[in-house]
């Protein structure tokens, strides 16, 4: 269980905010989209378009929020966002209509966007340089154990297949994030850093090329995302023998591999070098997995096809925990202290990006193209990941070149200066 739940401390009060979320949340993935087609009535396209747009919204809204939580204090941030995401998802038990939709997608969107930055800048105050990452790690193993969880909570709405059920697993979800508010109030205030640079914009990461091509390979790699949601189920069922409960077992195989040895590989990560080569690593071996998964379609035997599988998933959880690891130290190591929100907010547009545009992607090439699409996915894995470890070294240059802050007066809140052992944000390394 060490290696499961993090050390006390606001590690541990972080991580159980993300449990509270993570299990609501995956009661709402596993339900979402039957209830907005069987209760509100939606069809596929309305539903798909809406979340797309919500997400495209959502990706250039973290960023700004993530500098209203650099200004305002992240703890205070995360509150607010995750107070109106729940208000969002209670939004949608009474949408009947495609512009009532919409706008609770768009709403929810931002907001999520928008928390992942702030809970990212609150962990970056809160937990010294050298251990973010491990931090990083065992939130991750929460989350994926919540969304366990509640995908099995969700399941139990499905089989119901009613109304009322569905209601039930959406407010529960909705609950899930003011649980979430209460428990973030354990978590000491972040004093508001005033380092700053005469003539910068106020969206300095907007302008930073060196951390926008690190985030640019890092969305690439973020792929692997919608592959796991989308593309393996269709493959499994249409180009595969595999027995279709097969899509089950490697999520639940997924879910497990993470939750028990993300914090190993992480522990494995101890600066920007060992990270970059972390990553590398991860795109290795993310197309050795495309290339077993190509190979689970070849033959007749539905066995064969099962262990080709069950091996290629294998392969695939320990590249995605590898690019995990790698990745939230850089993502972390690169951006300035006094600016981890806005900077975390636009690292972690990647994901929003790479949902949207993944799917279509992903389908094109491997349910399009077969085998062949399979390895031009690995390659674009390997390609990102070879390419990590000069943009990290530019984005080092380029920070060592740039102007220093000159640090301003700021006013610290009471609530700060009630608590002197809480720890300073640090300039990471």
């Amino acid at each position: 269980m060490s290696r499961i739940i993090p050390p006390g401390g606001p590690q541990r009060v972080l991580a159980l905010a993300q449990l509270t979320n993570s299990v609501g949340d995956g009661a709402y993935y596993v339900c979402s989209a039957l209830y907005f087609s069987r209760i509100v009535g939606l069809t596929p396209t309305q539903i798909g378009g809406a979340l797309t747009l919500g997400w495209a919204i959502g990706a250039c809204a973290g960023v700004p929020l993530g500098h209203l939580a650099d200004r305002r204090g992240p703890r205070g941030i995360a509150m607010l966002l995750s107070g109106a995401t729940a208000a969002a998802v209670a939004s949608f038990l009474f949408v009947r209509s495609f512009s009532a939709f919409l706008l609770a997608v768009c709403v929810y969107a931002c907001c999520q966007c928008g928390l992942a930055a702030a809970r990212q800048a609150l962990l970056a105050g809160l937990v010294e340089p050298a251990r973010r990452t491990e931090t990083r790690a065992y939130l991750q193993s929460t989350v994926n154990a919540g969304l366990a969880v509640g995908a099995a909570l969700g399941g139990i709405a499905l089989h119901l297949d009613s109304k009322e059920s569905y209601l039930t697993a959406l407010a529960m979800d909705a609950a899930s994030f003011l649980l979430a508010v209460l428990v973030m109030l354990r978590l000491p205030v972040v004093p508001v850093s005033g380092g700053t640079v005469k003539g910068e914009p106020r969206l300095a990461v907007l302008r930073d090329a060196p951390y926008a091509v690190v985030s640019l390979l890092n969305m690439v790699m973020l792929l692997y995302m919608p592959l796991l949601s989308v593309v393996l189920p269709l493959w499994i069922v249409e180009r595969t023998e595999a027995p279709g409960w097969m899509v089950s077992a490697l999520l639940v195989l997924n879910t497990v591999g993470v939750v028990l040895f993300q914090v190993r590989l992480a522990a494995r990560v101890k600066d920007l070098a060992s990270a970059s080569r972390t990553v590398r690593l991860s795109g290795v071996v993310l197309f050795l997995a495309c290339a077993a998964f190509a190979l689970s379609a070849m033959g007749t035997s539905p066995w064969m096809a099962v262990v080709v599988l069950v091996v290629a998933a294998c392969v695939q959880v320990f590249g995605e925990m590898l690019l995990g690891s790698g990745s939230w130290e850089i993502g972390f190591g690169l951006a300035p202290a006094a600016k981890q929100g806005q900077y975390q907010g636009f690292y972690g547009s990647g994901t929003a990006v790479a949902r949207l545009i993944g799917p279509l992607l992903l389908t094109t090439l491997v349910l399009g193209w077969g085998a062949p699409g399979w390895l031009v996915l690995g390659g674009l894995f390997l390609a990102a990941g070879a390419a990590m470890g000069p943009a990290v070294r530019w984005a080092e240059r380029a920070r060592a070149a740039a102007p220093q802050p000159r640090a301003t007066p700021v006013a610290v809140p009471r609530s700060a200066e009630a608590q002197p052992t809480e720890p300073q944000p640090t300039e990471p390394q």
